[in-house]
């Protein structure tokens, strides 16, 4: 299952040879760096660690430095693990080649925060009457029944925090890809707002 770490650029469009115009998704997917290869042997599993987006070595802790340093590659911000890829070794770079027009992948990435938010805007329930005297505007409604059973059950739709929560987006079509700029051009939305990581990876799922 072949993966990459890239960063959302945002969206656009394109025309498909059909004339139709197609919502896209611009992520920048790599170069990403083979960091560490964990076997059965020495890891209980197998995996390839890849790492993307420069970072200063002065907010990189020791143990890190010394991680980058034996993948022979510069301090990076952001790493992830992906199984089942290609045949690779430590340190090799691994670039947009992966992925193909018409491939299918799922993109996850971190969600915009939005803050405390009623229960209106956080669940979408309906306002209550907006005369003078209801006094019922946006509450969130009744919480729970008197002596039976006496108590808020889980799960209920209450204001809270907001966003600012991991988010995966499935079965995300491939509609362009640029080797040149590493660039893929993905069908769609993804989670997150500009210039935040997105991890891209073959779809778990079959259409």
């Amino acid at each position: 299952m072949s993966g990459l770490i890239g960063k959302k650029i945002g969206m656009t469009s394109v025309y498909s040879a059909e004339g139709k115009n197609i919502p896209c998704t611009v992520i920048e997917a790599g170069p990403c760096v083979v960091t560490q290869i964990k076997t059965v042997e020495k890891d209980t599993y197998e995996a390839v660690q890849i790492a993307y987006d420069e970072k200063s070595e002065k907010h990189t802790s020791s143990s890190l430095l010394g991680h980058f340093k034996k993948a022979g590659t510069t301090p990076k911000r952001k790493m992830a693990e992906f199984k089942g890829m290609p045949e690779v070794n430590l340190g090799d770079t691994l670039t947009v080649d992966l992925f193909s027009e018409e491939d299918w992948v799922d993109v996850t990435g971190i969600s915009k925060g939005k803050g405390f938010q009623g229960a209106i805007k956080r669940h979408g329930q309906s306002r209550g009457p907006m005369a003078h005297g209801s006094k019922y505007h946006r509450h969130a409604g009744s919480n729970g029944a008197c002596s039976d059973p006496s108590k808020v059950f889980k799960g209920k739709h209450m204001p809270g925090h907001m966003g600012n929560v991991q988010v995966t987006v499935q079965n995300l079509e491939i509609v362009r890809v640029d080797t040149e700029n590493n660039l893929l051009l993905v069908k769609g939305a993804v989670p997150g707002p500009k210039k935040s990581l997105v991890t891209i990876k073959e779809t778990v799922k079959s259409l």
